[in-house]
Order: structure tokens, then C-alpha cells, then sequence
């Protein structure tokens, strides 16, 4: 038999001075609760000056809200703001069933999503941390339901039953091995950054569209089905940062990375323990800011990604806006202004555009060179054909003639073979000159 559905009661203040949108961030919430397959079955909010430090709701409010807990036999109080321990035993207290918060859910579905060991951990650490203190002598009210409680549920062996010193041992053994898996990603970056291959990341709120269009990128240029990653209309499909190599027609090639989504009061923790991966975003060479144009709060979105990225140390790095959805509004697609493109990933319309302003951002080192090649450097011819763009071929009596576009440091490094350099972006006469 399947374990019945954990019905809750959203609660939210909006305080004087509050500087996000509380009416979306309770409909966030609403989300936030399905996506833990949590059935809502009521909402109180109040408009107070500040949250009430000890019960976060009035007393007013609190009598209210019992009332309904009564009537609907609800199981949880989900709160829209953090909660602290005291607040999390007198509102247990006082009402009799769990108490969680917005945090609570995002871990939550953090924990549900992660798929890869390193992800597992890394939620698994932020979950630990911020719940120690919340574990740590509250009322244990789901123990009549065989500890089926929200805050219990998928912990395993890290349940109310253990001490805290049991589980700031879990953290210090779950860091350990972290570690050993952060070195390793150090050393595969490392490796990319010898390859000379530029980086870009795409971010953006969660649920934008990020890994569409990185599935579209490689279906459009790898023509290949079984290197896509997963995607699916829900909140935080992607955990993992994934990276794929692109490769343009005219051999241009990048690495692309699909990075966990952000949202509204993304938890602290969940940065924290996430920092190793989304050092990959901070050390990228250009960004495609993701965004979901057909959402009228969009605007607000992209605030919340500038904001989380700057907190994980992003900064001077070049940035791409793909708005994405752009179907479901009245704009005509594609459009590009300046660095923006207005596309529709699902129906691969501006895409193209999309990799014309990589390519602006990435490529413009790249230079045009005519090459003599000795005959007996094959290695060379091999290495222009794979690493480079090559125009044109002609043969002569002491070696081969290739005119090619390659990036700036392959030029400086086989200098000694170049015998003209030309404008890429008009070569037209020297086509002429090589037949």
C-alpha cells in the first residue's frame, strides 16, 4: 500500500520593509510543497511589522491557524521564512504537528533529485547542518506515525534517534570524502584548462530551460542522442553539473556546462556545499543567463541569479541572455538585440542565433592564416584539420597550402609556417588565390 500524502498549511508574513514579492514567494511555496508531494490544504498569511521572534505568526493568527489545523487535519506547517530551532518547538508545541520551512522543502527536493555520489553528499551535508540544531530536542510528533515525519523522512541512519555528536560525525566523514571527489574535479579542470577549450556555463533560475537547451545544442551539432542530459518541467531537474563538448561545423569547439538552477532564498547551506560545483560557473569564459520570458515575473528572476551569482564569486565574465519560451509570448522569433536572443529551445527557434553570439564572444581571437606545410608534417595537417577550420587546400612543389581559421595561439605556435595572415571575416581574394 502506498504511504498516504503528508497534507500541510502554508503560513507567510508579509513584513514592513519586505524588498522581494510576497505574494509570489507564497506561490514559489505552493510549488516547493508538490514538488515534496505534499498536499496543501489551506494558507494563512498576516501582515505584520516583523515576524513574531518566538511563534513566528501573531497570537491572533497562531489561535486561527490551530482552527484549521483541527479542521483539516492537516500534518505540517510550512512556513515561507526560515524558522529558527526555538521558533520550530513553540509552534510544535503549541500546535501539535511539524513544523518545517521553506529551506526544508528545497533540501528536501535537492535530496529527492540528486542522482550522482558527489550530488548525494553535497545535499546530504547541507541537510545535516541545517538541521542539527532543528532535530536536537524537538518534539518527536511523528513517532505515532512509525517516524514518518517531513523533517525524518530519507534522512536513513541521520534521524531524530541520533546525538549530536553522532551526526557532527556523519558531516566531518560525508566532508572527508568530499573532498577527495572536489580534488578529483580540480584535476579534470586542470585538464580543460590545458586543452586550451573555452568554457561556457549556462545559469539561470530553476526550471528555465538550461538543460533544453543544452540537449538541443548537442542534437543540433553532435547529432547524438545518448550524451544528452536529463531534463523535465519540474523544479531542480538538474542538480550535476554536466559537461558536453560542442563542436561547430567549422570545427570551432567549446565545453558547455548545465549547472544547478537557482530560486528565491536559495538555502546558504545549499550554496556552501554545492560551492566545488559551481566553481566550474565562476571560472568559465562567457555565461548564457537562461531566462523564462513567458513567466511575467522574469525580471525578478533574473535579479535572483545576478544576486546568487555574485555571492558564488562570479564576476567579469561575459554574459549572454537567452530568453527562452519566447513562443508562449507575442514576440516574433528569433530576435537578437545586442547580447540578447529571444528563442524558443523546445522548438529550436533562434538557436542558431544563440551560437552566433558565442561565437562573437569566444572566437574573436580567432585569425585567418595561410599555411605552407612541409610534406612530412602530416602531424600538422592532422592537428588543423581536427583543432582548426580549414577554408582551403592546394598543393605545391614544397609542401601544402592551407588557409585556415585557427585561434590566435595556434598561430603564434606554428608562426614559422605561416606565409600570410587574412581577414576571416572577408577572405574572399585569397580564396581566389587557392584552388
Amino acid at each position: 500500500m502506498m504511504d498516504e500524502k503528508l497534507k500541510g498549511i502554508l503560513v507567510g508574513v508579509d513584513y514592513r520593509n519586505r524588498e522581494d514579492d510576497f505574494v509570489h514567494l507564497m506561490e514559489e511555496l505552493r510549488g516547493l510543497a508538490f514538488a515534496c508531494d505534499i498536499e496543501v490544504v489551506g494558507e494563512i498569511t498576516q501582515n505584520m511589522d516583523q515576524i513574531n521572534s518566538s511563534h513566528y505568526l501573531g497570537k491572533g493568527k497562531l489561535e486561527e491557524l490551530k482552527g484549521l489545523i483541527d479542521y483539516t487535519e492537516a500534518d505540517l506547517l510550512i512556513a515561507n521564512d526560515e524558522l529558527s530551532p526555538s521558533q520550530i518547538r513553540v509552534l510544535e508545541d503549541k500546535l501539535g504537528i511539524e513544523a518545517i520551512d521553506r529551506t526544508m522543502l528545497i533540501l528536501d527536493i535537492f535530496a529527492r533529485r540528486a542522482r550522482t555520489r558527489e550530488a548525494k553528499l553535497q545535499v546530504e551535508v547541507a541537510r545535516l547542518q541545517y538541521m542539527l540544531p532543528r532535530l536536537v530536542g524537538r518534539k518527536m510528533y511523528d513517532q505515532q506515525g512509525g517516524g514518518a515525519g517531513f523533517a525524518n523522512r530519507g534522512a536513513g541512519e541521520t534521524g531524530l534517534e541520533l546525538d549530536r555528536r553522532k551526526i557532527e560525525d556523519r558531516i566531518s566523514s560525508l566532508k572527508k570524502e568530499l573532498d577527495v571527489l572536489t580534488s578529483r574535479r580540480k584535476i579534470q579542470r586542470k585538464k580543460r584548462e590545458r586543452s586550451g577549450l573555452p568554457l561556457v556555463s549556462l545559469v539561470g533560475y530553476t526550471n528555465a530551460g538550461k538543460s533544453t537547451i543544452m540537449n538541443k545544442m548537442i542534437e543540433l551539432f553532435q547529432g547524438s542522442l545518448d550524451k544528452q542530459v536529463f531534463e523535465k518541467d519540474m523544479l531542480f531537474a538538474t542538480l550535476e553539473t554536466s559537461i558536453r563538448k560542442i563542436v561547430l561545423p567549422d570545427n570551432k569547439i567549446f565545453l558547455l556546462t548545465d549547472t544547478v538552477g537557482f530560486i528565491n532564498k536559495l538555502p546558504h547551506h545549499l550554496v556552501k556545499a554545492f560551492h566545488s560545483t559551481l566553481e566550474e560557473v565562476a571560472e568559465a569564459d562567457l555565461l548564457i543567463h537562461v531566462v523564462d520570458c513567458s513567466d511575467p515575473r522574469y525580471e525578478t528572476y533574473i535579479e535572483v541569479t545576478n544576486k546568487t551569482l555574485k555571492e558564488i564569486g562570479v564576476k567579469d565574465i561575459p554574459i549572454i541572455y537567452a530568453f527562452n519560451k519566447a513562443d508562449l509570448t507575442d514576440i516574433q522569433i528569433p530576435l537578437v538585440k545586442d547580447n540578447v536572443v529571444y528563442l524558443s529551445a523546445r522548438e529550436k527557434i533562434g538557436l542558431e542565433e544563440l551560437i552566433n553570439l558565442v561565437r562573437k564572444n569566444l572566437f574573436e581571437d580567432y585569425v585567418c592564416c595561410e599555411f605552407l606545410i612541409p610534406f612530412d608534417r602530416g602531424d600538422l595537417m592532422s592537428y588543423f584539420h581536427e583543432k582548426a577550420s580549414v577554408l582551403k587546400v592546394a598543393y605545391e612543389e614544397n609542401g601544402t597550402l592551407l588557409l585556415v581559421e585557427c585561434r590566435a595561439s595556434d598561430y603564434e605556435r606554428y608562426k614559422e609556417y605561416v606565409i600570410r595572415t587574412d581577414n576571416c571575416m572577408d577572405n574572399s581574394s585569397t580564396h581566389n588565390n587557392i584552388s
